[in-house]
């Protein structure tokens, strides 16, 4: 029996189980070279000011053009099924403020 033909455009994309549990962030960082776009990934944890890099990712400037458009196109299909994303609060560099009272021990 002959194999179905497969789309040469295909790709097979792997992913493992620590991968697919995600890294939360609630900051990004983003700087440039002429050959490359950095992104941090940051959790900012109330209350402590010390923070750490949770994922870093390097992209081409081609490539980060790509995502910039597709993040577009989906908070955009978002906001078609679930309504406008609020954000009331101007930013802060980073955000800190997290609302919450200051712990003691």
């Amino acid at each position: 029996m002959a194999e179905p033909a497969k789309n040469p455009n295909e790709i097979n994309i792997e992913l493992n189980e620590e991968t697919a549990e995600g890294v939360y962030s609630n900051l990004a960082i983003i700087s440039h070279s002429h050959s490359e776009f950095v992104l941090d990934f940051i959790r900012l944890m109330p209350n402590v000011p010390k923070a750490k890099v949770k994922s870093r990712i390097i992209l081409t400037p081609q490539h980060a053009k790509r995502l910039m458009k597709a993040l577009g196109e989906n908070v955009h299909k978002y906001e078609q099924q679930f309504g406008s994303i609020q954000d009331n609060e101007p930013p802060q560099m980073p955000p800190m403020a997290f609302n919450t009272p200051t712990a003691q021990a």
